[in-house]
């Protein structure tokens, strides 16, 4: 288990925070992976948008493009059909567009309904596992050198609840990623020291998204807080402000 952490308090990150750096963000078109993209991009960070959807990537490209932040960059690819031949030429061509990687945010995830463990088959493990290890694990090893080579490198993996706490009806998802805690922790170990490269995870809790939204199809939309709350969470864990801070898990409840 990761030592838990939370924001120093009243946390203001610092104003461009980020300027210079070349930022990945996965999962960028919606939810958590979009706020974040947002914030490091209001930050001064050039911003790696990846998703599976062009149009919807396009559309935050433009978002970004009308808040005057530095020009983005857009990554297309889907995660429940990348080879690691594709994985790796993902890397290679921000390498040669843009000469770093100073970040990655793991904001894609896949998700498919709560239901029994005993009506789940071997293709929904799969799919859940590649989504939300897998690839991610493939994505950062393939980005390594530009990370271990940047002056001050950070790597931020998304938990959730129901990994930190297992419950009723939330495996495969909660399972999948409660691994994500060991794969942290095993990174972390096998850096080298000193090392300016951080694995930590981020526990969002509770937060008004497309994923609450078919979770808790119930519930109204002012339930929870705003995806913008996490932003100072992001900052945070992204900038020097935590350059001391490894293989642990930032709460935000």
């Amino acid at each position: 288990m990761l030592e838990a952490i939370h924001l120093p308090p009243n946390y203001a990150a610092k104003s461009q925070s980020l300027e210079g750096r070349v930022i990945i963000v996965t999962g960028a078109t919606s939810g958590l992976g979009r706020a974040a993209a947002i914030a490091y991009a209001q930050a001064g960070a050039t911003v790696v948008l990846h998703g599976r959807n062009q149009a919807k990537l396009d559309a935050v490209y433009d978002e970004l493009e009308a808040l005057n932040t530095p020009q983005p960059a857009i990554m297309l690819l889907d995660f429940l059909k990348a080879t690691q031949v594709e994985i790796d030429a993902f890397a290679q061509t921000i390498e040669a567009k843009l000469g770093r990687i100073d970040g990655i945010f793991h904001g894609a995830s896949h998700f498919s309904a709560l239901m029994p463990l005993a009506m789940q088959n071997l293709d929904i493990w799969l799919q859940h596992s590649r989504v939300n290890l897998g690839v991610p694990a493939a994505l950062t090893k393939a980005c390594l050198p530009m990370l271990l080579a940047a002056p001050d490198a950070s790597v931020i993996f998304l938990t959730e609840t129901h990994a930190l706490t297992p419950t009723a009806y939330w495996a495969p998802f909660a399972p999948v990623k409660s691994s994500l805690a060991a794969l942290v922790t095993t990174w972390q170990a096998e850096l080298p020291k000193p090392c300016n490269l951080r694995f930590n995870l981020l526990h969002p809790g509770p937060v008004s998204s497309p994923f609450r939204g078919k979770t808790h199809p119930g519930e109204g939309p002012n339930a929870a807080p705003n995806l913008t709350s996490l932003c100072p969470a992001f900052l945070f864990l992204m900038g020097d402000d935590s350059v001391a801070i490894a293989a642990k898990v930032l709460q935000c409840t």
